[in-house]
């Protein structure tokens, strides 16, 4: 069976980051309809994420630092496709 995109961000965002906890959502659905060159998404979805996650792996890293980890793990699948992301790191207790 092939994992969805949404399945493969989170398997790898829980080996590398150990998260206590973790929400990977697709909102492909709300670009529907737009055109493809203006960031909208394509028939089919898996382009627009928005990920929520905590982890001690967090801990005293800045905002910008949290993401650019995220935004380097998930660098195939921007390749890949994906387009977007909106992302919500914190440590436990933040």
């Amino acid at each position: 069976m092939t994992l969805s995109l949404r399945e493969r961000m989170e398997t790898k965002l829980k080996a590398a980051f150990a998260a206590n906890e973790i929400e990977v959502i697709d909102e492909s659905h709300k670009h529907a309809g737009h055109l493809v060159h203006e960031g909208g998404a394509p028939q089919g979805g898996e382009t627009h994420f928005r990920i929520r996650i905590v982890s001690p792996a967090f801990a005293g890293k800045s905002r910008v630092e949290r993401h650019r980890a995220v935004n380097a793990l998930l660098a195939e699948e921007f390749a890949a496709g994906m387009h977007a992301l909106a992302l919500e790191a914190r440590a436990p207790g933040e």
